[in-house]
């Protein structure tokens, strides 16, 4: 057990953080929902799960949710984009994010005065009144000023002074460059003074890059539609979607200086230390964000392995980087087993799927630092004399360093920074496409985040993605389970079980079989009912770890019946002709297969 220093006043666990979030919401009429997996499903703008709302998208857009109008769920997170920043004090790749929402249901009001309630009541989190502040939406030409957000923070005993306004940088939640929902939110910062030197700068508020304040909580207010032609119109049905860092919360309950000295981390870090020669904060931190991130990634029930594509490319960066801070502090054996094994025994009673895939995540993150291991120091060396120029690296040095070595074009980029000098990032990617038959924008968008695409021609495919899985199970056999999607609005790419190369007589089959539904006109129905209910009737749903106790099932008479959050046509005479492109083979035993709608 770990012995927190004394701070605001009730010393929680972050275990007990999250019990108490999800009894209190539970208290106020939500759902309590499971947290979806890391690598989501049919939503081909994003790698992983970046964000609460995530998994809800469908919902946002006014499809009905089985569990109601509201929820709330602890859900696991992961963003690259931050990931320099990993080393500081607050800053992570995978987090556990805590959200409430309302799907048309309850707005600013009952939003405010309940995040209130729970951050400071006595009965739940208890945080002193006086140690918060609260930021609000300025106003610009797309949407007025938030007043009313500020008058109920008002009410509530907040003051004046401590409520800030900020423009859209600060206090909008949308969809950067694209359509979709979005609206101001309110966000409440911490007063963490502890951490910093008392700040000079006048009007020291939330938002100053002092160390002072510590973002905690966001209630975002979806009551706008971005379109395409970049005008905000308001919204049919308003959403609230809510957020709280569970580290950073951790963190301020504990009475501790960073996230790395709460239960979440302390454990690793210690093991960490047991482990290297040197000590470095930095390094060390990296190395815990990283193998936390890995393991859970790993975990995940797609089964995924690092690699040089997608989500097993963003696996081998993780791991490779950790690997390297390793060597800078020193650490002469290899050690992300041993780490591994750590973040299981942290997390593994909260999160089963970590215990239930254990031999597999271990064993992938041996076998991956054995293979940088045996490159490594060899392409140490070979960067070391592409630098000794002093001009930078150019794209066919990343590239060889990629290539030959191993070397993710990311680390190249570290290892060149920490020595002033720049990379050929472009061209390193004109590279890969060549070499690779990896596309520029697949290369720029690894790290990307974003809503799920909801055009018609990304819902046809996905429909037909169902009927996909249908006939090849009734062409290969009923092992066929799928293992993962990926449909943009020009195709579908779908993974699935099978132990050998789908031959063209059976592909032949599957399409021939698909075409025929899409030609018999059979509506598309959904109805509710609980999960257990629907597997009973043959419903499937391979992926039972993200659904919640209510889901919604999709018929196809005759053909399909699958457990899905949607969205999808209504009949299937709205698809058009069914044409498979290419089967390939992804992984031991999974196969994947790319196809197209023709109208």
């Amino acid at each position: 057990m770990l012995r927190y220093k004394v701070g605001e006043p009730n010393l929680f666990s972050s275990v007990e953080i999250a019990s108490k979030y999800s009894e209190f919401f539970k208290s106020k009429s939500h759902a309590v929902i499971p947290s979806a997996p890391i690598i989501p499903d049919n939503d081909p703008t994003v790698l992983f799960t970046t964000a609460g709302m995530h998994p809800l998208v469908p919902f946002l857009w006014g499809q009905p949710h089985p569990e109601g109008k509201r929820l709330t769920s602890v859900q696991k997170c992961l963003r690259t984009d931050d990931i320099d920043e990993v080393g500081d004090e607050c800053h992570h790749t995978f987090f556990f994010m805590l959200g409430n929402w309302s799907l048309g249901d309850y707005f600013k009001r009952e939003t405010i005065e309940w995040s209130w309630e729970f951050l400071t009541s006595k009965k739940w989190l208890g945080i002193h009144k006086e140690r918060l502040a609260v930021t609000c939406f300025a106003g610009d030409s797309d949407a007025p000023r938030d007043d009313e957000s500020a008058r109920i923070w008002e009410e509530l005993g907040v003051p004046k002074k401590r409520i800030f306004f900020h423009g859209k940088k600060d206090n909008w939640w949308g969809p950067a460059g694209q359509s979709g929902p979005c609206g101001p939110d309110t966000e409440i910062f911490y007063d963490a003074a502890k951490r910093s030197r008392e700040c000079d700068q006048e009007g020291c508020g939330p938002g100053c890059h002092c160390g002072k304040w510590v973002e905690i909580w966001n209630d975002v207010f979806m009551e706008y539609e971005k379109t395409k032609d970049g005008k905000f119109e308001k919204l049919a049905q308003r959403n609230v979607d809510t957020g709280m860092g569970l580290e950073r919360t951790a963190a301020v309950l504990q009475g501790v200086e960073n996230d790395y000295e709460t239960d979440l981390f302390a454990p690793l870090i210690k093991e960490i230390q047991g482990l290297a020669c040197e000590h470095d904060v930095v390094s060390e931190r990296i190395i815990a964000d990283h193998l936390r991130a890995a393991v859970f990634v790993l975990a995940d029930p797609r089964g995924v392995r690092p690699s040089n594509v997608e989500h097993g490319y963003v696996i081998r960066r993780l791991i490779r980087r950790a690997v390297r801070h390793a060597r800078k502090l020193g650490a002469s054996k290899e050690f992300c087993r041993q780490l591994g094994e750590k973040v299981i025994s942290i997390y593994g009673n909260s999160w089963p799927e970590l215990i239930r895939n254990k031999q597999f995540v271990l064993d992938e993150l041996e076998t991956e630092e054995k293979r940088f291991n045996e490159t490594l120091e060899r392409g140490l060396k070979e960067f070391e004399k592409l630098a000794a120029a002093g001009t930078g690296i150019s794209c066919d040095g990343a590239f060889l360093l990629y290539q030959s070595y191993g070397f993710p074009i990311e680390m190249t980029a570290e290892l060149a920074k920490e020595r002033g000098l720049p990379v050929d990032e472009k061209g390193f990617c004109l590279c890969l496409e060549k070499h690779q038959e990896l596309s520029r924008e697949s290369c720029k968008q690894k790290f990307s985040s974003g809503l799920a695409d909801q055009s018609e021609k990304t819902v046809a495919l996905h429909t037909a993605s169902h009927l996909l899985q249908a006939a090849l199970r009734k062409v290969l056999g009923t092992h066929v389970q799928q293992k993962g999607s990926n449909i943009t609005p020009e195709r579908l790419r779908f993974d699935f079980t099978h132990s050998e190369k789908v031959n063209a007589e059976q592909l032949k089959a599957v399409e021939q079989q698909v075409n025929a539904w899409i030609s018999q006109g059979i509506p598309v129905e959904r109805r509710e009912e609980t999960l257990e209910k629907a597997k009973a009737e043959g419903a499937l749903a391979f992926f039972s770890t993200k659904y919640d106790e209510r889901v919604s099932v999709y018929t196809i008479k005759g053909a399909s019946k699958e457990v899905c959050t949607g969205p999808h046509v209504s009949n299937t005479a709205e698809l058009g002709r069914f044409k498979i492109l290419k089967e390939e083979s992804v992984s031991a035993g999974v196969r994947r297969i790319k196809a197209v709608l023709e109208k």
